[in-house]
Protein backbone atom coordinates (compact mmCIF):
# COMPACT_ATOMS: atom_id res chain seq x y z
CA UNK A 1 0.00 0.00 0.00
CA UNK A 2 1.13 3.32 -0.91
CA UNK A 3 1.68 6.17 1.29
CA UNK A 4 -0.66 8.07 -0.66
CA UNK A 5 -3.57 5.06 -0.18
CA UNK A 6 -2.99 4.73 3.63
CA UNK A 7 -3.69 8.18 3.86
CA UNK A 8 -7.07 7.82 2.01
CA UNK A 9 -7.99 4.97 4.17
CA UNK A 10 -7.50 7.02 7.25
CA UNK A 11 -3.82 5.98 8.18
CA UNK A 12 -1.39 8.43 9.47
CA UNK A 13 1.03 8.56 6.31
CA UNK A 14 4.35 10.91 6.55
CA UNK A 15 3.49 13.22 9.33
CA UNK A 16 5.81 15.52 10.79
CA UNK A 17 7.20 15.81 13.69
CA UNK A 18 5.12 18.58 16.19
CA UNK A 19 8.50 20.96 16.34
CA UNK A 20 8.07 21.22 12.45
CA UNK A 21 5.58 24.10 13.15
CA UNK A 22 7.24 26.61 13.65
CA UNK A 23 7.05 30.73 15.17
CA UNK A 24 9.60 31.84 12.25
CA UNK A 25 11.40 30.02 9.96
CA UNK A 26 10.17 26.10 8.39
CA UNK A 27 14.09 25.59 8.60
CA UNK A 28 15.02 26.18 12.35
CA UNK A 29 13.46 24.65 15.74
CA UNK A 30 12.36 27.61 18.30
CA UNK A 31 15.78 27.90 19.61
CA UNK A 32 17.21 28.59 16.34
CA UNK A 33 19.39 25.02 16.03
CA UNK A 34 19.17 24.34 11.66
CA UNK A 35 16.43 21.79 11.02
CA UNK A 36 17.78 19.72 7.81
CA UNK A 37 14.60 19.54 5.31
CA UNK A 38 14.06 15.95 4.10
CA UNK A 39 11.34 16.76 1.14
CA UNK A 40 9.69 13.88 0.00
CA UNK A 41 10.29 13.38 -3.92
CA UNK A 42 7.37 15.41 -5.83
CA UNK A 43 5.16 14.31 -8.84
CA UNK A 44 2.67 15.50 -10.96
CA UNK A 45 1.94 17.92 -13.66
CA UNK A 46 3.79 21.05 -12.76
CA UNK A 47 6.58 19.27 -11.55
CA UNK A 48 6.63 17.89 -15.15
CA UNK A 49 6.81 21.23 -16.76
CA UNK A 50 9.50 22.44 -14.29
CA UNK A 51 11.47 19.68 -15.10
CA UNK A 52 10.98 20.97 -19.00
CA UNK A 53 11.78 24.39 -17.88
CA UNK A 54 14.62 24.02 -16.19
CA UNK A 55 16.62 20.87 -18.19
CA UNK A 56 15.39 23.72 -21.49
CA UNK A 57 17.27 26.28 -19.18
CA UNK A 58 20.16 23.92 -18.09
CA UNK A 59 20.80 23.33 -22.10
CA UNK A 60 21.43 27.31 -22.60
CA UNK A 61 23.65 27.68 -19.67
CA UNK A 62 25.87 24.74 -20.88
CA UNK A 63 25.99 25.80 -24.53
CA UNK A 64 25.99 29.50 -24.56
CA UNK A 65 29.86 29.34 -23.84
CA UNK A 66 30.08 27.79 -27.13
CA UNK A 67 27.52 29.89 -29.49
CA UNK A 68 29.42 32.58 -31.36
CA UNK A 69 27.68 34.92 -33.68
CA UNK A 70 29.99 36.79 -36.30
CA UNK A 71 33.06 35.47 -34.65
CA UNK A 72 31.94 37.49 -31.28
CA UNK A 73 30.64 35.18 -28.10
CA UNK A 74 27.18 35.02 -27.22
CA UNK A 75 27.78 36.45 -23.80
CA UNK A 76 30.87 36.96 -22.91
CA UNK A 77 32.04 39.38 -19.46
CA UNK A 78 35.38 40.02 -18.91
CA UNK A 79 35.97 42.67 -16.64
CA UNK A 80 39.52 42.01 -16.37
CA UNK A 81 40.19 42.52 -20.04
CA UNK A 82 36.90 45.27 -20.52
CA UNK A 83 35.66 42.94 -22.75
CA UNK A 84 31.90 42.47 -23.20
CA UNK A 85 29.43 40.54 -25.55
CA UNK A 86 26.18 40.62 -25.52
CA UNK A 87 24.07 39.14 -28.29
CA UNK A 88 27.58 38.38 -30.01
CA UNK A 89 27.79 42.23 -30.16
CA UNK A 90 30.35 44.10 -28.71
CA UNK A 91 30.38 46.64 -25.37
CA UNK A 92 32.66 48.62 -23.85
CA UNK A 93 33.60 50.77 -20.40
CA UNK A 94 32.31 53.67 -22.97
CA UNK A 95 28.79 51.76 -22.78
CA UNK A 96 28.78 52.18 -18.88
CA UNK A 97 25.39 54.40 -18.84
CA UNK A 98 23.23 51.10 -21.09
CA UNK A 99 24.60 48.96 -18.40
CA UNK A 100 23.05 51.96 -15.48
CA UNK A 101 19.61 52.46 -17.73
CA UNK A 102 19.48 48.20 -18.38
CA UNK A 103 19.62 47.83 -14.63
CA UNK A 104 17.42 50.16 -13.70
CA UNK A 105 14.99 48.85 -16.44
CA UNK A 106 15.58 44.91 -14.57
CA UNK A 107 14.67 46.13 -11.36
CA UNK A 108 11.36 47.36 -12.72
CA UNK A 109 10.92 44.71 -14.27
CA UNK A 110 11.31 42.54 -11.82
CA UNK A 111 9.17 44.27 -9.03
CA UNK A 112 6.27 45.07 -11.58
CA UNK A 113 6.89 41.37 -12.70
CA UNK A 114 6.61 40.41 -9.31
CA UNK A 115 3.44 42.24 -8.11
CA UNK A 116 1.42 41.07 -10.80
CA UNK A 117 3.09 37.34 -10.71
CA UNK A 118 4.52 36.76 -7.28
CA UNK A 119 7.55 34.30 -7.34
CA UNK A 120 7.25 32.37 -9.80
CA UNK A 121 10.80 33.54 -11.04
CA UNK A 122 12.03 31.76 -8.03
CA UNK A 123 10.08 28.43 -8.52
CA UNK A 124 10.60 27.97 -11.91
CA UNK A 125 13.67 30.12 -13.81
CA UNK A 126 16.11 30.65 -10.74
CA UNK A 127 19.83 29.05 -11.35
CA UNK A 128 19.51 28.41 -7.16
CA UNK A 129 16.57 26.68 -7.31
CA UNK A 130 17.63 24.86 -10.45
CA UNK A 131 21.20 23.60 -9.84
CA UNK A 132 19.63 22.94 -5.96
CA UNK A 133 16.24 20.39 -7.33
CA UNK A 134 17.02 19.18 -10.75
CA UNK A 135 20.56 18.42 -10.35
CA UNK A 136 22.14 18.17 -7.04
CA UNK A 137 18.31 17.01 -5.27
CA UNK A 138 17.94 14.61 -8.00
CA UNK A 139 21.33 12.53 -7.54
CA UNK A 140 20.14 12.45 -3.92
CA UNK A 141 17.42 10.86 -4.35
CA UNK A 142 19.04 8.70 -6.75
CA UNK A 143 21.97 7.46 -3.99
CA UNK A 144 20.15 7.71 -1.07
CA UNK A 145 16.38 7.16 -1.62
CA UNK A 146 13.09 9.35 -1.15
CA UNK A 147 12.65 11.07 2.50
CA UNK A 148 12.00 8.23 4.69
CA UNK A 149 15.08 6.39 3.48
CA UNK A 150 16.73 9.52 3.90
CA UNK A 151 15.97 10.13 7.60
CA UNK A 152 16.48 6.73 8.36
CA UNK A 153 20.31 6.84 6.87
CA UNK A 154 20.97 10.27 8.51
CA UNK A 155 20.05 8.23 11.74
CA UNK A 156 21.81 5.15 11.56
CA UNK A 157 25.74 4.91 12.31
CA UNK A 158 28.37 5.41 10.18
CA UNK A 159 28.71 1.71 9.05
CA UNK A 160 29.29 0.47 5.30
CA UNK A 161 26.65 1.69 3.79
CA UNK A 162 26.12 5.30 5.41
CA UNK A 163 29.91 6.20 4.38
CA UNK A 164 29.85 4.92 0.68
CA UNK A 165 26.78 6.46 -0.17
CA UNK A 166 27.48 10.06 1.19
CA UNK A 167 31.01 9.16 0.10
CA UNK A 168 29.54 8.69 -3.03
CA UNK A 169 27.07 11.61 -3.29
CA UNK A 170 29.47 14.08 -2.03
CA UNK A 171 31.91 12.71 -4.93
CA UNK A 172 29.69 13.86 -7.49
CA UNK A 173 28.81 17.19 -5.60
CA UNK A 174 32.61 17.81 -5.91
CA UNK A 175 32.61 17.39 -9.87
CA UNK A 176 29.47 18.92 -10.72
CA UNK A 177 30.62 21.84 -8.48
CA UNK A 178 33.56 21.84 -10.60
CA UNK A 179 32.01 21.84 -13.56
CA UNK A 180 29.80 24.67 -13.01
CA UNK A 181 32.20 26.88 -11.80
CA UNK A 182 34.35 26.34 -15.25
CA UNK A 183 31.49 27.23 -17.27
CA UNK A 184 30.53 29.95 -15.06
CA UNK A 185 34.52 31.05 -15.98
CA UNK A 186 33.61 30.45 -19.78
CA UNK A 187 31.36 33.46 -19.21
CA UNK A 188 33.79 35.81 -17.94
CA UNK A 189 37.34 34.58 -20.13
CA UNK A 190 35.48 32.43 -22.57
CA UNK A 191 36.19 28.49 -23.27
CA UNK A 192 39.08 28.48 -25.09
CA UNK A 193 40.94 30.50 -22.11
CA UNK A 194 39.57 28.02 -20.45
CA UNK A 195 40.43 24.96 -21.89
CA UNK A 196 43.93 26.80 -22.29
CA UNK A 197 44.47 26.80 -18.34
CA UNK A 198 43.04 23.26 -17.92
CA UNK A 199 45.57 21.45 -20.59
CA UNK A 200 48.77 23.83 -19.07
CA UNK A 201 47.55 22.63 -15.71
CA UNK A 202 47.39 24.01 -11.55
CA UNK A 203 51.02 24.72 -11.39
CA UNK A 204 51.45 27.15 -14.67
CA UNK A 205 48.31 29.31 -13.65
CA UNK A 206 48.55 29.01 -9.63
CA UNK A 207 45.97 31.98 -9.34
CA UNK A 208 43.51 30.95 -11.53
CA UNK A 209 43.34 27.79 -10.24
CA UNK A 210 43.25 29.29 -6.41
CA UNK A 211 39.95 30.77 -7.61
CA UNK A 212 38.06 27.95 -9.25
CA UNK A 213 38.84 26.03 -5.89
CA UNK A 214 37.20 28.50 -4.19
CA UNK A 215 34.28 29.24 -6.16
CA UNK A 216 33.84 24.97 -6.45
CA UNK A 217 33.77 25.21 -2.71
CA UNK A 218 31.11 27.68 -2.15
CA UNK A 219 29.24 26.09 -4.90
CA UNK A 220 29.72 22.86 -2.89
CA UNK A 221 28.92 24.47 0.39
CA UNK A 222 25.73 25.89 -0.45
CA UNK A 223 24.22 22.83 -2.69
CA UNK A 224 25.26 20.02 -0.58
CA UNK A 225 24.15 21.66 3.20
CA UNK A 226 23.18 25.76 2.78
CA UNK A 227 20.68 24.58 0.38
CA UNK A 228 17.39 26.11 1.18
CA UNK A 229 19.14 28.88 3.48
CA UNK A 230 19.66 30.95 0.37
CA UNK A 231 16.27 31.45 -0.20
CA UNK A 232 14.88 31.68 3.53
CA UNK A 233 18.26 33.57 4.76
CA UNK A 234 20.19 35.24 2.48
CA UNK A 235 18.14 35.95 -1.10
CA UNK A 236 16.63 39.75 -0.77
CA UNK A 237 14.47 38.88 -3.37
CA UNK A 238 12.39 36.92 -0.72
CA UNK A 239 12.29 39.52 1.68
CA UNK A 240 11.13 42.02 -1.23
CA UNK A 241 8.45 39.94 -2.30
CA UNK A 242 6.85 40.65 1.31
CA UNK A 243 6.21 44.51 0.76
CA UNK A 244 5.23 43.76 -3.50
CA UNK A 245 2.88 41.57 -2.94
CA UNK A 246 -0.90 42.06 -2.49
CA UNK A 247 -4.39 40.28 -2.71
CA UNK A 248 -4.36 40.39 -6.79
CA UNK A 249 -1.06 38.52 -7.11
CA UNK A 250 -0.53 35.49 -8.51
CA UNK A 251 0.77 33.00 -5.53
CA UNK A 252 0.66 29.78 -4.85
CA UNK A 253 -1.88 29.49 -2.23
CA UNK A 254 -4.22 26.81 0.29
CA UNK A 255 -8.48 27.50 -0.37
CA UNK A 256 -8.82 27.91 3.18
CA UNK A 257 -12.57 28.56 2.13
CA UNK A 258 -12.80 25.49 0.63
CA UNK A 259 -9.80 23.21 3.01
CA UNK A 260 -11.24 24.36 6.41
CA UNK A 261 -12.08 23.11 9.13
CA UNK A 262 -9.31 20.38 8.37
CA UNK A 263 -10.16 16.73 9.20
CA UNK A 264 -8.53 13.14 8.38
CA UNK A 265 -10.53 11.37 6.02
CA UNK A 266 -13.11 8.89 6.82
CA UNK A 267 -14.25 6.46 3.86
CA UNK A 268 -18.08 7.09 3.31
CA UNK A 269 -18.48 10.08 5.35
CA UNK A 270 -20.47 13.36 3.87
CA UNK A 271 -17.73 15.89 5.35
CA UNK A 272 -19.81 18.66 4.31
CA UNK A 273 -22.62 17.79 6.42
CA UNK A 274 -20.02 16.91 9.15
CA UNK A 275 -18.64 20.24 8.73
CA UNK A 276 -15.15 19.66 7.85
CA UNK A 277 -13.42 20.78 4.52
CA UNK A 278 -11.93 19.15 1.68
CA UNK A 279 -8.56 19.14 3.77
CA UNK A 280 -7.98 15.93 5.17
CA UNK A 281 -4.85 16.95 6.99
CA UNK A 282 -2.40 14.27 5.17
CA UNK A 283 0.62 16.72 5.56
CA UNK A 284 1.53 15.94 2.37
CA UNK A 285 2.10 19.31 1.23
CA UNK A 286 4.37 19.91 3.87
CA UNK A 287 6.70 17.00 3.30
CA UNK A 288 7.31 17.87 -0.25
CA UNK A 289 8.00 21.79 0.58
CA UNK A 290 11.65 21.99 -0.27
CA UNK A 291 11.58 24.97 2.44
CA UNK A 292 10.16 23.49 5.41
CA UNK A 293 6.58 25.25 5.13
CA UNK A 294 3.08 24.33 5.78
CA UNK A 295 1.58 26.38 2.70
CA UNK A 296 -2.04 25.95 4.72
CA UNK A 297 -0.39 28.80 7.42
CA UNK A 298 -0.90 31.41 4.65
CA UNK A 299 1.77 33.08 2.30
CA UNK A 300 5.15 33.23 3.49
CA UNK A 301 8.63 34.76 2.41
CA UNK A 302 10.04 31.12 1.96
CA UNK A 303 7.67 29.76 -0.35
CA UNK A 304 9.55 29.71 -3.69
CA UNK A 305 6.35 28.84 -5.61
CA UNK A 306 8.02 25.79 -6.35
CA UNK A 307 4.24 24.01 -6.97
CA UNK A 308 5.44 20.84 -5.41
CA UNK A 309 2.62 21.23 -2.94
CA UNK A 310 0.27 21.61 -5.65
CA UNK A 311 1.22 18.30 -7.21
CA UNK A 312 0.92 16.31 -4.10
CA UNK A 313 -2.26 17.86 -3.30
CA UNK A 314 -3.99 17.29 -6.32
CA UNK A 315 -2.48 13.34 -6.16
CA UNK A 316 -4.18 13.41 -2.53
CA UNK A 317 -7.44 14.67 -3.80
CA UNK A 318 -7.27 12.23 -6.76
CA UNK A 319 -7.10 9.00 -4.24
CA UNK A 320 -10.16 10.44 -1.82
CA UNK A 321 -12.52 11.68 -4.68
CA UNK A 322 -12.57 15.12 -4.29
CA UNK A 323 -11.86 17.87 -6.81
CA UNK A 324 -8.03 19.12 -7.64
CA UNK A 325 -6.96 22.41 -7.07
CA UNK A 326 -7.18 23.25 -2.65
CA UNK A 327 -4.25 24.13 -3.18
CA UNK A 328 -3.22 25.75 -6.41
CA UNK A 329 -2.33 29.37 -7.92
CA UNK A 330 -4.45 32.12 -7.02
CA UNK A 331 -5.42 35.17 -5.90
CA UNK A 332 -5.95 35.93 -1.63
CA UNK A 333 -9.25 37.85 -3.34
CA UNK A 334 -9.70 34.96 -5.58
CA UNK A 335 -9.75 32.50 -2.48
CA UNK A 336 -11.69 35.16 -0.35
CA UNK A 337 -14.42 36.10 -2.50
CA UNK A 338 -14.70 32.41 -4.15
CA UNK A 339 -14.39 33.66 -7.72
CA UNK A 340 -12.86 32.30 -10.44
CA UNK A 341 -9.75 32.93 -11.62
CA UNK A 342 -9.43 36.12 -15.06
CA UNK A 343 -6.75 37.39 -16.72
CA UNK A 344 -8.04 41.06 -15.23
CA UNK A 345 -7.56 44.67 -16.47
CA UNK A 346 -4.29 45.03 -14.07
CA UNK A 347 -2.50 41.69 -15.00
CA UNK A 348 -3.41 43.14 -19.03
CA UNK A 349 -2.01 45.96 -17.85
CA UNK A 350 1.13 44.87 -16.34
CA UNK A 351 1.68 42.81 -18.76
CA UNK A 352 2.00 45.57 -21.39
CA UNK A 353 4.39 47.38 -18.76
CA UNK A 354 6.55 44.33 -19.01
CA UNK A 355 6.34 44.03 -22.63
CA UNK A 356 7.73 47.98 -23.08
CA UNK A 357 10.38 47.17 -20.54
CA UNK A 358 11.45 44.54 -23.06
CA UNK A 359 11.70 46.54 -25.59
CA UNK A 360 13.24 49.21 -23.96
CA UNK A 361 16.16 46.93 -22.86
CA UNK A 362 16.11 45.44 -26.60
CA UNK A 363 16.42 49.62 -27.34
CA UNK A 364 19.15 50.01 -25.51
CA UNK A 365 21.60 46.81 -26.61
CA UNK A 366 20.88 47.60 -30.43
CA UNK A 367 20.60 51.28 -30.70
CA UNK A 368 23.85 52.35 -28.98
CA UNK A 369 25.53 53.59 -32.53
CA UNK A 370 28.40 51.60 -34.87
CA UNK A 371 31.01 53.91 -33.89
CA UNK A 372 32.47 56.13 -31.00
CA UNK A 373 34.72 59.23 -32.26
CA UNK A 374 36.67 61.53 -30.54
CA UNK A 375 38.60 64.73 -32.06
CA UNK A 376 40.74 65.93 -28.94
CA UNK A 377 43.51 68.81 -29.06
CA UNK A 378 47.10 67.01 -28.56
CA UNK A 379 48.31 68.64 -24.91
CA UNK A 380 50.50 71.71 -25.02
CA UNK A 381 49.54 71.98 -28.83
CA UNK A 382 47.93 75.75 -30.40
CA UNK A 383 46.88 77.29 -33.62
CA UNK A 384 48.90 78.36 -36.20
CA UNK A 385 48.41 80.63 -38.80
CA UNK A 386 49.34 80.08 -42.81
CA UNK A 387 48.14 81.95 -46.07
CA UNK A 388 45.02 83.69 -44.42
CA UNK A 389 44.44 80.20 -43.12
CA UNK A 390 44.00 79.38 -39.13
CA UNK A 391 44.62 75.85 -38.67
CA UNK A 392 44.49 73.82 -35.35
CA UNK A 393 45.85 69.88 -34.91
CA UNK A 394 43.17 66.87 -33.27
CA UNK A 395 44.13 63.30 -32.49
CA UNK A 396 41.26 61.33 -33.28
CA UNK A 397 40.24 57.68 -32.24
CA UNK A 398 37.22 55.88 -33.85
CA UNK A 399 36.64 52.82 -31.43
CA UNK A 400 34.02 50.63 -34.51
CA UNK A 401 31.32 48.66 -32.59
CA UNK A 402 30.00 46.67 -35.26
CA UNK A 403 30.79 43.17 -36.68
CA UNK A 404 32.10 44.06 -39.50
CA UNK A 405 35.07 46.63 -41.09
CA UNK A 406 33.96 50.46 -42.01
CA UNK A 407 35.89 52.47 -44.21
CA UNK A 408 34.98 56.05 -43.03
CA UNK A 409 35.88 59.91 -44.25
CA UNK A 410 35.91 62.57 -41.72
CA UNK A 411 33.92 66.17 -42.71
CA UNK A 412 33.18 70.21 -40.53
CA UNK A 413 29.40 70.02 -39.96
CA UNK A 414 29.62 73.21 -37.99
CA UNK A 415 30.70 75.90 -39.67
CA UNK A 416 30.78 74.37 -43.30
CA UNK A 417 33.54 76.00 -44.19
CA UNK A 418 36.54 74.36 -42.69
CA UNK A 419 39.02 72.40 -44.49
CA UNK A 420 40.76 68.91 -43.05
CA UNK A 421 44.07 67.61 -44.13
CA UNK A 422 45.18 63.91 -43.55
CA UNK A 423 48.31 62.47 -42.28
CA UNK A 424 47.84 59.80 -44.56
CA UNK A 425 44.36 58.79 -46.55
CA UNK A 426 41.31 60.39 -46.50
CA UNK A 427 39.47 57.09 -46.15
CA UNK A 428 40.22 55.83 -43.09
CA UNK A 429 39.85 51.87 -42.17
CA UNK A 430 38.58 50.83 -38.72
CA UNK A 431 38.41 47.01 -38.27
CA UNK A 432 35.72 45.27 -36.45
CA UNK A 433 35.78 45.91 -32.71
CA UNK A 434 38.67 47.74 -32.87
CA UNK A 435 39.98 50.98 -32.14
CA UNK A 436 41.93 53.20 -34.93
CA UNK A 437 43.96 56.38 -33.97
CA UNK A 438 45.42 59.64 -36.43
CA UNK A 439 45.95 63.15 -36.81
CA UNK A 440 43.99 65.65 -38.87
CA UNK A 441 44.42 69.66 -39.30
CA UNK A 442 41.39 71.79 -39.25
CA UNK A 443 41.66 75.16 -41.13
CA UNK A 444 39.49 77.79 -40.92
CA UNK A 445 39.89 81.39 -43.23
CA UNK A 446 41.50 83.94 -40.48
CA UNK A 447 38.33 86.38 -41.82
CA UNK A 448 35.87 84.15 -40.35
CA UNK A 449 37.07 83.17 -36.73
CA UNK A 450 36.17 86.12 -34.58
CA UNK A 451 36.70 83.93 -31.30
CA UNK A 452 39.42 83.01 -29.62
CA UNK A 453 38.01 79.83 -29.11
CA UNK A 454 35.03 78.72 -30.87
CA UNK A 455 32.84 75.34 -31.05
CA UNK A 456 33.21 73.15 -33.94
CA UNK A 457 31.03 69.85 -34.56
CA UNK A 458 33.46 66.91 -36.69
CA UNK A 459 31.34 64.41 -38.06
CA UNK A 460 32.59 61.03 -39.18
CA UNK A 461 31.19 59.59 -43.16
CA UNK A 462 30.72 56.45 -43.92
CA UNK A 463 31.37 55.38 -47.35
CA UNK A 464 27.33 55.73 -48.35
CA UNK A 465 27.86 59.06 -46.70
CA UNK A 466 25.48 58.30 -43.95
CA UNK A 467 26.52 60.18 -40.81
CA UNK A 468 27.64 57.56 -38.23
CA UNK A 469 28.95 59.78 -35.26
CA UNK A 470 29.69 63.10 -34.54
CA UNK A 471 31.78 65.18 -31.52
CA UNK A 472 31.69 68.88 -30.53
CA UNK A 473 35.21 70.27 -29.83
CA UNK A 474 36.93 73.70 -30.09
CA UNK A 475 38.69 75.59 -32.23
CA UNK A 476 41.31 77.87 -31.18
CA UNK A 477 42.51 81.48 -32.73
CA UNK A 478 43.96 84.74 -32.41
CA UNK A 479 42.83 86.97 -29.53
CA UNK A 480 40.61 89.75 -30.95
CA UNK A 481 39.16 92.85 -29.70
CA UNK A 482 35.94 93.01 -30.51
CA UNK A 483 34.37 96.76 -31.03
Amino acid sequence: MSDIEEIARGGQGQVLDPETYRDSIGTMDQSGKRKWVYPRKPKGKFTNYRNIVSYILLIIYFSIPFIKINGNPLLLFNVIDREFFILGQPFYPQDFFILTLGAIASIIFIIVFTIAYGRIFCGWICPQTIFLEMIFRKIEYAIEGDRNKQMKLDRQAWNSEKIWKRGLKWTIYIIISLIITHFMFMYIVGYQEVFKIISEGPFANPTNFMVMILFTAAFYFVFAWFREQVCTLVCPYGRLQGVLIDKETINVFYDFKRGENRAKWRKGEDRKAAGKGDCIDCHQCVVVCPTGIDIRDGQQLECVNCTACIDACDEVMVKVGLPKGLIRYATENEIEKEIPFKFTARMKGFAVVLALLVGFLGYLLYNRGEMEAKFIKPAGSTFFVRDGQITNTYNYTFLNKTNEKKVVTVKVIEPKNGVITYSASSMITVDRDKITKGTINISFPESEMNLSKQNITIGVYDTKGKLIDSYQTYFEGPFKLQF
